[in-house]
């Protein structure tokens, strides 16, 4: 984007040739009252752009608050989604498995059935009567017996076997009605995420017209840092009252974990606007892409911040702390403690991006330090 010449540069030249004017009695008043009135002009100009710009930011804040709470319920339908799935694999699974199972009770009880139909050719009333044969009459009694049994128990195990099976088609169904109503929600948050992000450009374009020179856009940066270093503060003295044993990352340089996938631009201690230079790093990446903790800690911060976006900031102790903005959604609170690797949010363009990244960094008391010195390779 083409920039103006910078506000701050014209209010420079103009003050310098007020004190030449100033320093010679010759110079026309005329032409002096002409000049302080056209610093006063830009100045007032400057106010305008700033407090416009701060207006459209908290505008900008509402559409990716929105998108943020829209791109997180996504993500969990998409976690069930994911989950109905795999859970319809293994009621598949166990309805073959039942099925086999089925199949083969009802072949055993059907050749124990044949077998008692073939060996059924005694009369029992003659066989009572018979006194000469009670031995034998008292042995077929016992096999009558146990086999009666035998059938009896895997009668009850092929009923058992149905009962299951018809259980698992029911929950198959209910699986399925339950995956179509996913889709649907689905299909449904991804057109509301559209419309917000449509939304979003609008604000995003109008802010950037709004602090189109120079001097607005490093006026921006300056107010940037300083309310992210309050906003460290302020979470810094609330997390004190409830201290927690954190190791810090003293013996770690190069062995951190990579917070994203994606390229990652080296741009620490390079100029970004005027005399600002960048603190951290860029990732870039896909909307969305999982952002993972770096190493173990817990959550100090988790919130909007002008310029940053859906902010995490990890504690990890003896004043080491990680920085993840831009954001697109949150997916820890602040007091949680995560694992190194866990996701912590989803990667976006919040804080006014034009495109997915992610930005990073890592302080150690209150100062930012080379994050790519940090990082596994």
């Amino acid at each position: 984007m083409l920039r103006k010449p910078g506000l701050a540069l014209s209010l420079i030249v103009l003050l310098c040739v007020v004190s030449s004017f100033q320093a010679s009695s010759q110079q026309d008043q005329e032409q002096l009252q002409d000049l302080q009135q056209q610093i006063k002009q830009k100045q007032q100009e400057l106010d305008k752009q700033l407090e416009n710009a701060k207006r459209l930011q908290q505008q900008l804040k509402q559409d990716e608050l929105r998108i943020a709470e829209t791109a997180k319920a996504l993500n969990s339908t998409q976690v069930n989604l994911e989950n109905n799935v795999q859970q319809q694999k293994q009621l598949r699974e166990e309805k073959a498995s039942l099925t086999t199972k089925q199949q083969q009770q009802q072949s055993l009880l059907a050749r124990q059935l044949r077998s008692a139909f073939t060996a059924g050719n005694y009369d029992y009333a003659k066989m009572l009567f018979n006194q000469q044969e009670a031995g034998k009459f008292e042995r077929v009694i016992t096999y009558y017996q146990y086999l009666n049994k035998a059938r009896l128990e895997q009668i009850e195990l092929f009923k058992s076997l149905v009962a299951q099976l018809l259980q698992v088609n029911a929950d198959l169904v209910q699986k399925q009605q339950e995956l179509e109503t996913l889709q649907q929600t689905q299909k449904n948050q991804r057109q509301t995420l559209t419309s917000q992000q449509a939304s979003r450009q609008g604000t995003l374009s109008s802010l950037e017209k709004s602090i189109d020179s120079d001097a607005a856009q490093i006026e921006q940066l300056q107010i940037n840092e300083q309310a992210l270093r309050k906003a460290i503060s302020d979470a810094q003295r609330i997390a004190s009252q409830r201290p927690e044993e954190l190791k810090g990352l003293e013996n770690l340089q190069g062995k951190l974990l990579k917070p994203t996938k994606g390229r990652m631009r080296t741009l620490f201690g390079k100029r970004r606007q005027g005399q600002v230079r960048w603190k951290g790093v860029l990732f870039n990446g896909s909307a969305g892409n999982p952002v993972r903790a770096v190493h173990y800690g817990k959550v100090l911060f988790a919130d909007w911040l002008r310029g940053f976006g859906l902010v995490t900031v990890l504690d990890h102790g003896e004043g080491y702390m990680s920085l993840y903005g831009h954001n697109q959604a949150l997916l820890k609170q602040v007091g949680e403690t995560v694992e190194a690797g866990e996701t912590i949010a989803l990667v976006g363009q919040s804080g006014g991006q034009s495109s997915p990244n992610l930005y990073f960094e890592i302080r150690h008391k209150g100062e930012a330090i080379n994050p790519g010195k940090w990082l596994r390779k």
